[in-house]
Parts: C-alpha cells; structure tokens; sequence
C-alpha cells in the first residue's frame, strides 16, 4: 500500500491526572477502577474518608495509582481550595449524586435544595474550578459527567432528579461550546437504573424491580461494569472528536 494503515487511537490514559468524586462505592468506585486500570493517576474524592482511602489502597494494591482526598462538593470555598493546591487534572468524573424520590406535591424545599444542590450545582461548580485549574496550566481533557437517562425522559417519582439531570445535559453541551477552543471536552454518561448501594432500596421492591426491567429492552439491570468502558473512551484520545453530547448506556430504554 502508498499510504500506511490507520491505527485505532489510544484508550490508555498514561502520565493522565483523573479526579473522580462520590468515588467510595458505585459507579464512582468504578469509575475510578476503570481510569486506574488505563493507566491515569487517580484521586478518589468523597465527604467520608474510610471508602475512598479503602478504595484507594485496594487500586495501588493492584498495580494502579490512587489517592484518597476528603471532600464536600458542595462546599464551594473547599472546592476551589482543592484545585488551587493541586496540579491540574486532566480527566474529571463529575459523579456526585443523590436522589429524593416522591411525588412532586410531596417534595419539599429541603428536598428541592439537597437533590439540586449536590447534582446540579455543585457538579457546575466542581467543573468551573477544575477547567480554571486547567486554562491556567494550558492543560486539555475531558470533563465526564454522570448524567442518567432520567436526563432524556421523564419518569413517576422523579421530578426533582430529572429536573437535576435535564439540567445536567444542557450544563455539559453548554460547556463544550465554551471549552472547545481550548482542546477541552465535555460530555455526559446517561445510565439506566444500575444496581449500586443507592438504588439497593428501590431495587429491594420487587413490583418496582419487575417494571424497570421491562423497560430495559436488553433484559436486565445495569451493573457498574457497564459504565467503565465508556468513561475509559470519552477519558481517552479514542473519543477526541466527540464533544458536547450524551452516551446513553440505558439498555435500550429510551429507543422508543
């Protein structure tokens, strides 16, 4: 042949910084296994220390490059504390999360305040410090935010998180507008229900447990390892034209 055969870009995440938060169980503690095994140097950030140093521990322990750091996102003046002390990242998993499901004439301010606060505001604040952390440095990547497919659709119960995560989707493609001139990405990862220690007492219903994997057209619940390929591809130079949209990893519940 004159010219050479193309070769698949890179998934491996080497000499990479990547913050994941909410990192001590779930899809963050994959999320943060996922990045580890790529080969990027991980710092697992939570509000509770024990997790994540365990976390932490068990990744170095496998070969991997992982640190614990303690952390409230929503906590503006500690956030932009953190990234002030630290070098730039290149990799940040936005993964902090909560849900207060109800019926929306049961929701309370309080409940308003704690599902917006931490999976709206603090995922925005969390992104500004660490993209200001990287303008300054001159440092590119990816900004991965753990949206869900309560995002795209609407579901009983869910006002107030669908309202967190319609937010979320538009937050990312806003950013990527602003963010691309400056080689940094923003995408989100939209999951279908996953079987994590949040959804346990949901899942524990088995009338609820039924009607959420018949919607699920491949069948079945999400696990966590589901959700570790695509952050490794949208972390890596594999997904280095893929900005300012959503993954969807639903199984097929939003097709129709």
């Amino acid at each position: 042949m004159a010219e050479p055969l193309p070769r698949t870009p890179s998934l491996r995440l080497d000499d990479r910084r990547a913050l994941v938060t909410g990192a001590g169980r779930g899809i963050g503690l994959a999320a943060a296994c996922a990045l580890a095994e790529a080969g990027a140097e991980v710092t697992l950030a939570a509000r509770t220390a024990p997790e994540i140093e365990d976390a932490a521990a068990a990744i170095r322990a496998a070969g991997g490059k992982a640190e614990a750091a303690r952390l409230d996102v929503t906590d503006t003046a500690a956030v932009g504390a953190f990234f002030a002390a630290r070098p730039a990242f290149h990799v940040l998993v936005n993964n902090a999360g909560t849900n207060r499901p109800g019926p929306m004439w049961d929701s309370s301010e309080e409940d308003f305040d704690i599902v917006i606060g931490l999976n709206l505001r603090a995922a925005f604040f969390v992104a500004q410090a660490c993209v200001r952390r990287m303008l300054a440095a001159g440092a590119t990547g990816s900004l991965i935010h753990i949206s869900s497919q309560m995002g795209h659709v609407g579901g009983p119960t869910r006002s107030l998180y669908c309202a967190s995560k319609w937010g979320i989707e538009g937050m990312s493609k806003a950013m990527a507008l602003d963010l691309a001139p400056h080689g940094i990405r923003s995408n989100t990862i939209a999951p279908t229900f996953i079987e994590t220690p949040m959804t346990a007492p949901f899942m524990a219903d088995p009338v609820a447990r039924a009607n959420i994997q018949s919607k699920i057209k491949l069948g079945r619940l999400g696990v966590v390892e589901d959700i570790m390929g695509p952050v490794v591809f949208l972390a890596s130079d594999a997904s280095a034209l893929i900005t300012g949209t959503g993954m969807l990893v639903d199984g097929g519940w939003t097709a129709e």
